[in-house]
């Protein structure tokens, strides 16, 4: 059976999609791997359309978009057939958005350093908690020396918010491989970015390990 990783967060533009796609691509070289997008805007989607026209110079990731009453059995389906799957889940908290949660082994949440991302993560920290799932919040352009992110960070730790020690700086190739339809680790595997999200990944692989 797969690992499901759900990547959740209320607050637009925290990276959720950027975040799903480059975990998924990374895996993908090595295992199988399927994305699952219920999140209205289908901004993955249209990534994943992007990422067909490379043909096979980039490793196979199946692809859905079913959500609200077969949104169970189409996840069952692909947890037997699959390593990981990774599900971008909608903005707000519904009812795919719980099925997402519920079915998950960890949920991430993606957070930039401010406080507005982080009071918007508290409910996904909640609703995981109600689920009991494993949840980490996941810091995301993270610039490097600032105030702000040192603030954010004294604040996470004083509530002892579970977060990944690893983090994603405020890189402009995250979003040049993204419209490209590529993972980070595929259009720059040798920059800083990729050895941040390698990162990511393995902290991630070694939370979800069975």
């Amino acid at each position: 059976m797969a690992v499901v990783i759900t990547v959740a967060q209320q607050k637009g533009g925290a990276g959720k999609t950027m975040l799903a796609a480059n975990l998924a691509a990374s895996l993908a070289a090595t295992s199988r791997v399927a994305l699952l997008d219920i999140d209205p805007q289908r901004s993955l989607a249209r990534w994943h359309t992007l990422r067909a026209t490379h043909g096979d110079r980039v490793a196979a990731l199946e692809f859905s978009d079913v959500s609200g009453w077969r949104l169970g059995r189409e996840l069952d389906q692909l947890q037997r057939d699959h390593d990981f799957v990774f599900i971008d889940s909608p903005p707000q908290i519904d009812t795919d958005a719980r099925l997402a949660i519920r079915g998950a082994d960890l949920v991430l949440i993606p957070v930039q350093p401010s406080p507005p991302d982080i009071w918007a993560a508290e409910g996904t920290l909640k609703l995981a908690a109600d689920e009991r799932r494993a949840a980490r919040l996941a810091l995301n352009r993270v610039p490097t020396g600032s105030r702000l992110r040192e603030s954010v960070e004294a604040d996470i730790a004083a509530r002892k918010l579970p977060v990944l020690h690893a983090t994603l700086g405020n890189r402009t190739v995250f979003a040049s491989a993204f419209a490209a339809g590529l993972g980070v680790t595929e259009a720059a595997p040798r920059s800083t970015a990729a050895a941040e999200l390698r990162a990511l990944l393995a902290e991630i692989q070694e939370i979800t390990r069975r």
